[in-house]
């Protein structure tokens, strides 16, 4: 039986088989979680915020990714290459460095337009 999760700020579900993991989740979903380690959890690129009351829709942390993540855990992120999918779950994608550096430069050239 499917379950399914939900990506944000994207809005986009997906339905996928229990035990798949979140970065394979993804690509499914033609969304973009950046990774160089090849789902070892070497590289701590692909940390997702798992959205609160969804924590039951992912499997338990792996060694690794307490190892890892240690306090940040706490705070919600996950490896998306670690966490899979047990249950309705929804996570927020980090934003692409890209886009968040062209987002700064106009949020700032529109402050200085306003001076």
């Amino acid at each position: 039986m499917d379950t399914q999760i939900t990506f944000m700020p994207q809005q986009k579900t997906l339905k996928v088989r229990p035990g798949t993991n979140v970065l394979r989740a993804s690509r499914e979903a033609r969304l973009s979680i950046a990774t160089r380690c090849g789902g070892k959890a070497g590289c701590l690129m692909c940390k997702v915020q798992v959205e609160p009351g969804s924590e039951a829709g992912l499997s338990r942390p792996t060694d690794a990714e307490r190892r890892k993540l240690g306090p940040l855990l706490a705070q919600g992120i996950r490896l998306a290459c670690q966490a899979n999918i047990i249950g309705p779950a929804v996570v927020t994608l980090p934003e692409d460095p890209l886009k968040a550096a062209i987002r700064k430069q106009l949020e700032q050239k529109e402050d200085d337009e306003l001076w």
